[in-house]
């Protein structure tokens, strides 16, 4: 007998992920296919009624699970093999981006209304929290709390209530939705929580489309606190979920190959699921440029496949706003390669002007629309970094970002603007 979860979409019953032999399957439920309103979970999991086997249903499940230590870390709290991606499913599929929720056959989510959905945190509690994340990834195993999150540093779907800038954490109970995700200092990465808060601040500055995030305290310890795109509040005031997948569920792409180089995808294969997947996509194609050529300027040399997203509204898909913006390349231990190439290059110093044509031909943009563009951006982000800075805390990190966008600036400015500059 195969073991099975069903799997929710916004509080529909939608299909069945089943494990046979040690491998995943999923099928969509005959009521779901027969619904006017259905929708795919994926845009790489098209509503058929046949049964999707491991190679094509695994990319989208197993990335809603923690990556490297992080799953380790849940597989070990859990007392499951950090390679059985539906026993990790089965223990923390509760609260997953997007409007995703896995339960076991016969259990139907909560209803919004419960009193008891959230555990609320005084202080002594949250910093309990705050050291139990790393040794205990999305606090697995505790009691009522079944938690999802993609990717490999410690974070935590929360409920926050904000007052008077102070902020008032619980935690989800019962598979009840988050609003916030919190992330903690990043150990070893010197002023992760500042360097990353400012980066995003930024960004919101430049008027991208970026995830909202406030940088909080309790004790001596700095947190970022971000607010949840893939959440909304209902007229009627109940919190629901909009579900959303990442560009490596999107294209099929499992989890552990999110970087270009491990076989993940490029830029050029980003803008064409845009193309296919957003209606019109020009406003998406040109929101995604905008994001490349920030994360290039920045120095967010770890913006892979997972760290875009599609979010699908009541009017349809759309590019979800940027995430996880932070200036690796301050730190010098850190890696000098970009998750993704720019033309055919890895390391932003060797960009010229002429790797910036050969990126907007693969993407399918014009050379001239996005040579305006860098320079459009690269000549105001400077003044914008320092008019950011002095609305945060001094922390030395932040000084080493601003500086490190200044001379990435004017390095490409100098580039793209030379004689014989494509």
């Amino acid at each position: 007998m195969p073991k099975q979860l069903a799997v929710w979409l916004s509080g529909h019953p939608v299909g069945t992920l089943a494990q046979i032999d040690g491998r995943l399957s999923f099928s969509y439920a005959p009521q779901w296919l027969m619904d006017p309103q259905a929708r795919p979970l994926s845009q790489s999991l098209p509503l058929q009624p046949e049964p999707f086997d491991d190679r094509a249903a695994r990319p989208f499940f197993a990335g809603l699970l923690p990556e490297g230590d992080k799953r380790k870390g849940v597989a070990l709290a859990l007392h499951v093999s950090r390679q059985n991606d539906f026993a990790l499913l089965d223990g923390i599929g509760g609260e997953c981006a997007g409007a995703v929720t896995l339960l076991e056959p016969g259990q139907t989510p909560p209803t919004p209304e419960a009193s008891d959905a959230v555990r609320w945190l005084n202080r002594p509690d949250l910093l309990h929290v705050l050291a139990e994340m790393p040794r205990r990834p999305m606090l697995a195993g505790e009691q009522d709390m079944r938690l999802s999150l993609a990717g490999a540093q410690d974070k935590l779907p929360v409920v926050a209530r904000l007052e008077a800038g102070q902020a008032h954490i619980g935690l989800p109970r019962f598979g009840s939705p988050s609003t916030h995700i919190l992330k903690p200092a990043i150990p070893g990465i010197e002023g992760s929580v500042f360097n990353e808060g400012f980066c995003l601040a930024l960004a919101h500055a430049l008027k991208l489309d970026v995830a909202r995030a406030a940088i909080h305290r309790v004790e001596d310890q700095a947190y970022l606190l971000v607010q949840r795109y893939d959440r909304q509040h209902t007229p009627e005031g109940q919190l629901a979920r909009l579900h959303q997948e990442d560009f490596c569920q999107a294209l099929g792409l499992p989890p552990e190959t999110k970087y270009q180089n491990e076989g993940g995808a490029d830029l050029a294969q980003a803008f064409a699921l845009l193309r296919r997947a957003t209606r019109p996509s020009a406003p998406h194609i040109l929101k995604l440029l905008d994001f490349v050529i920030f994360n290039a300027l920045v120095g967010n040399h770890d913006a892979h496949s997972k760290n875009f997203s599609l979010l699908y509204t009541p009017q349809g898909a759309v590019l979800a706003p940027l995430y996880d913006a932070l200036s690796t390349a301050v730190y010098p231990r850190l890696t000098d390669k970009m998750a993704m190439k720019i033309g055919s290059k890895y390391k932003f110093s060797e960009l010229e002007a002429r790797h910036w044509a050969q990126f907007a031909q693969a993407a399918g943009l014009s050379p001239g629309l996005v040579k305006k563009r860098i320079l459009e951006i690269a000549q105001r982000l400077p003044a914008l970094a320092h008019t950011t800075q002095a609305a945060f805390d001094a922390h030395p990190i932040i000084n080493q970002v601003v500086a490190l966008v200044e001379q990435r600036c004017a390095l490409t400015v100098r580039r793209l603007t030379e004689v014989n500059a494509a």
